[in-house]
């Protein structure tokens, strides 16, 4: 159940997109209040019609000034060459560079006017974003991507290449992608055999990933197993947790964290999670896990909990250079 503060931020998100609301429908005088469901077939000569999860949209051919509303817009745009004017950049995971793009604030509460400011010609999101769609139409020809869970990276990734005009691009990045997870395979003969299992440290938890979600796929393009906590498809993970793609162990049952080789996602967004990877590392029960004693526990970047090519690839380098090197 939320708590009073959480419910008094959401109380005081919604008022400020109100006002903000009217402050870009003054601004935009020849706009009116209703978003149109179908484009005016005489105004696509220069745009392409997308059907998408807010209904039709018709998108410029060649868009330069993007505004994307999340952190996967953000790295889908940058893949695919366009890198956007204007993205929330709180929760940007490296090695996606963010220079040079206006940071739009908190991706819950997406700061309209600056939005207008950057005058777009085209703003991506996802259909779980909060930001309110009608306005941001307004503003530009507004885009949502269907999501469930980042189990769906590559299906986003097509799609938005698709809005871009870019599928041949998409084709080229994925091409590149599964070369590299196939030259993995074969470097590392005994990949299949190789259990690896994923723990993310939160502000106050540790979850373990599924096959399900994002790191799921690119370990499985890879040839990499999971050991049995984390051997679930999506319908699995749901019924197990009620989640889709990651659920929380306690310090009891610690041992479901363990693999042949265990990869620990730890971000920089909170400084209690160094808290809880510490605490984590001088836990007895820790200390006993397979991986521990082997020395086969590896700390990486949050990218690792990514939803895009340039994360994948991110994680590709990490199993080169962990992995690899021990078959040599």
């Amino acid at each position: 159940m939320l708590g009073l503060t959480s419910l008094f931020r959401r109380l005081y998100r919604l008022i400020s997109w109100f006002l903000l609301g009217i402050v870009v429908v003054i601004a935009i005088a020849a706009c009116n209040n209703n978003t149109p469901t179908k484009p005016d077939p005489a105004l696509t000569e220069n745009c392409r019609v997308i059907q998408h999860a807010m209904g039709e949209t018709c998108v410029p051919f060649d868009p330069q000034r993007i505004v994307v509303l999340d952190p996967q817009m953000l790295e889908t745009t940058i893949a695919l060459d366009n890198k956007p004017v204007g993205s929330p950049l709180e929760y940007v995971m490296p090695p996606v560079s963010t220079e040079g793009i206006e940071d739009l604030g908190d991706v819950d509460a997406i700061n309209l006017e600056k939005v207008l400011s950057l005058k777009p010609d085209l703003i991506l999101g996802l259909s779980i974003s909060t930001a309110p769609y009608s306005q941001l139409s307004q503003i530009a020809p507004t885009v949502f991507v269907d999501f469930e869970h980042s189990g769906e990276w590559k299906e986003d990734f097509a799609f938005v290449g698709k809005v871009l005009g870019k599928s041949e691009e998409v084709e080229r990045v994925m091409a590149d992608y599964y070369k590299r997870a196939k030259e993995f395979q074969q470097k590392m003969t005994d990949s299949n055999e190789t259990e690896v299992s994923i723990v993310r440290i939160y502000p106050t938890q540790i979850n373990l990933y599924t096959k399900a979600g994002f790191i799921g796929t690119v370990l499985e393009d890879a040839g990499l197993s999971r050991p049995p906590s984390q051997d679930l498809n999506l319908e699995e993970t749901k019924k197990l947790t009620g989640d889709t793609i990651q659920y929380s162990i306690s310090e009891e049952v610690i041992d479901k964290a363990d693999g042949d080789v265990v990869f620990v996602a730890v971000g920089s967004w909170d400084d209690k999670i160094q808290e809880v990877l510490t605490s984590l590392k001088t836990d007895p029960l820790w200390a006993k896990l397979n991986a521990v004693e082997q020395g086969k526990v590896y700390e990486v970047g949050d990218y690792w909990i990514g939803t895009g090519a340039i994360a994948a690839n991110a994680v590709l380098d990490d199993l080169f250079k962990y992995l690899v090197k021990e078959t040599k």
